[in-house]
Protein backbone atom coordinates (compact mmCIF):
# COMPACT_ATOMS: atom_id res chain seq x y z
CA UNK A 1 0.00 0.00 0.00
CA UNK A 2 2.77 2.39 0.96
CA UNK A 3 4.68 1.58 -2.26
CA UNK A 4 1.54 2.20 -4.32
CA UNK A 5 0.96 5.58 -2.64
CA UNK A 6 4.61 6.54 -3.22
CA UNK A 7 4.37 5.57 -6.91
CA UNK A 8 1.13 7.55 -7.32
CA UNK A 9 2.72 10.59 -5.65
CA UNK A 10 5.82 10.44 -7.86
CA UNK A 11 3.80 10.02 -11.06
CA UNK A 12 1.47 12.88 -10.08
CA UNK A 13 4.44 15.12 -9.27
CA UNK A 14 6.05 14.44 -12.67
CA UNK A 15 2.77 15.06 -14.48
CA UNK A 16 2.25 18.36 -12.68
CA UNK A 17 5.87 19.37 -13.23
CA UNK A 18 5.58 18.67 -16.95
CA UNK A 19 2.39 20.72 -17.22
CA UNK A 20 3.99 23.61 -15.32
CA UNK A 21 7.03 23.52 -17.62
CA UNK A 22 4.77 23.87 -20.64
CA UNK A 23 3.07 26.87 -19.05
CA UNK A 24 6.44 28.50 -18.38
CA UNK A 25 7.72 27.76 -21.88
CA UNK A 26 4.80 29.68 -23.41
CA UNK A 27 6.16 32.81 -21.72
CA UNK A 28 9.82 31.98 -22.25
CA UNK A 29 11.96 34.94 -23.19
CA UNK A 30 9.70 37.54 -21.62
CA UNK A 31 11.45 39.31 -18.74
CA UNK A 32 9.59 38.97 -15.46
CA UNK A 33 9.49 41.38 -12.55
CA UNK A 34 9.48 40.44 -8.90
CA UNK A 35 7.42 42.45 -6.45
CA UNK A 36 7.35 41.37 -2.82
CA UNK A 37 6.15 43.38 0.17
CA UNK A 38 6.35 46.60 -1.87
CA UNK A 39 9.95 45.94 -2.93
CA UNK A 40 11.19 45.16 -6.45
CA UNK A 41 14.06 43.10 -7.78
CA UNK A 42 17.25 44.73 -9.09
CA UNK A 43 16.21 44.48 -12.77
CA UNK A 44 12.86 46.17 -12.16
CA UNK A 45 14.53 48.92 -10.13
CA UNK A 46 17.08 49.43 -12.92
CA UNK A 47 14.17 49.63 -15.37
CA UNK A 48 12.66 52.43 -13.28
CA UNK A 49 16.00 54.26 -13.37
CA UNK A 50 16.41 53.81 -17.13
CA UNK A 51 12.81 54.78 -17.84
CA UNK A 52 13.30 57.99 -15.86
CA UNK A 53 16.54 58.83 -17.63
CA UNK A 54 14.95 58.91 -21.11
CA UNK A 55 11.34 57.76 -21.49
CA UNK A 56 9.61 59.87 -18.84
CA UNK A 57 10.19 63.03 -20.90
CA UNK A 58 7.37 61.97 -23.23
CA UNK A 59 5.51 59.30 -21.27
CA UNK A 60 5.34 61.08 -17.91
CA UNK A 61 7.16 60.42 -14.64
CA UNK A 62 5.07 57.36 -13.74
CA UNK A 63 4.45 56.17 -17.33
CA UNK A 64 0.94 57.60 -17.14
CA UNK A 65 1.30 59.54 -20.39
CA UNK A 66 1.44 63.20 -21.34
CA UNK A 67 0.53 65.40 -24.28
CA UNK A 68 3.59 63.95 -26.09
CA UNK A 69 3.34 60.22 -25.40
CA UNK A 70 0.64 57.72 -24.47
CA UNK A 71 -0.02 56.13 -21.11
CA UNK A 72 2.27 53.08 -21.08
CA UNK A 73 0.50 51.53 -18.12
CA UNK A 74 -2.57 51.06 -20.32
CA UNK A 75 -0.48 50.03 -23.34
CA UNK A 76 1.49 47.35 -21.48
CA UNK A 77 -1.70 45.69 -20.23
CA UNK A 78 -2.23 44.36 -23.76
CA UNK A 79 1.10 44.82 -25.57
CA UNK A 80 3.31 41.75 -25.75
CA UNK A 81 7.06 41.77 -25.21
CA UNK A 82 7.97 41.43 -28.89
CA UNK A 83 5.79 44.40 -29.88
CA UNK A 84 7.32 46.46 -27.07
CA UNK A 85 10.86 45.68 -28.26
CA UNK A 86 10.02 46.43 -31.90
CA UNK A 87 8.30 49.71 -31.03
CA UNK A 88 11.11 51.01 -28.83
CA UNK A 89 13.89 49.84 -31.15
CA UNK A 90 12.34 50.93 -34.47
CA UNK A 91 9.97 53.70 -33.44
CA UNK A 92 6.44 54.11 -34.69
CA UNK A 93 4.22 56.72 -36.28
CA UNK A 94 0.45 56.78 -35.80
CA UNK A 95 -2.37 59.16 -36.58
CA UNK A 96 -4.72 59.89 -33.71
CA UNK A 97 -8.48 60.21 -34.10
CA UNK A 98 -8.05 64.00 -34.07
CA UNK A 99 -5.83 63.73 -37.15
CA UNK A 100 -2.72 64.63 -35.16
CA UNK A 101 0.37 62.59 -36.05
CA UNK A 102 2.15 60.95 -33.12
CA UNK A 103 5.77 59.84 -33.53
CA UNK A 104 7.70 57.48 -31.27
CA UNK A 105 11.39 57.90 -32.12
CA UNK A 106 13.59 54.84 -32.57
CA UNK A 107 15.87 54.04 -29.62
CA UNK A 108 17.46 50.87 -31.03
CA UNK A 109 20.87 52.52 -31.34
CA UNK A 110 20.73 54.46 -28.08
CA UNK A 111 22.88 52.47 -25.62
CA UNK A 112 21.15 54.11 -22.65
CA UNK A 113 17.90 52.48 -23.76
CA UNK A 114 18.72 49.53 -26.04
CA UNK A 115 20.94 47.73 -23.52
CA UNK A 116 18.25 48.00 -20.84
CA UNK A 117 15.05 47.12 -22.70
CA UNK A 118 14.41 44.03 -20.57
CA UNK A 119 14.64 46.03 -17.36
CA UNK A 120 12.47 48.85 -18.72
CA UNK A 121 9.90 46.23 -19.74
CA UNK A 122 10.07 44.72 -16.23
CA UNK A 123 9.37 48.11 -14.66
CA UNK A 124 6.48 48.92 -17.01
CA UNK A 125 4.82 45.52 -16.63
CA UNK A 126 5.22 45.77 -12.84
CA UNK A 127 3.28 49.04 -13.05
CA UNK A 128 0.74 47.73 -15.58
CA UNK A 129 0.12 44.20 -14.33
CA UNK A 130 1.72 43.90 -10.93
CA UNK A 131 0.28 46.82 -9.07
CA UNK A 132 3.58 48.67 -8.54
CA UNK A 133 2.65 52.07 -7.14
CA UNK A 134 3.79 55.35 -8.72
CA UNK A 135 7.03 56.88 -7.51
CA UNK A 136 10.46 55.46 -6.74
CA UNK A 137 10.17 51.75 -6.00
CA UNK A 138 11.87 50.20 -2.98
CA UNK A 139 14.52 47.61 -3.78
Amino acid sequence: MCKLLFTFTVVTWFALSASMMSIVSVQAGEPEFKLMNGKVDTGTFNGWRRFHSTCHVCHGPDALGSSFGPNLIDSLKTMDYQTFIETVANGRQTTRVSGEVSVMPAFGKDPNVAKHLDDIYRFLTARAKGGLAPGRPKK
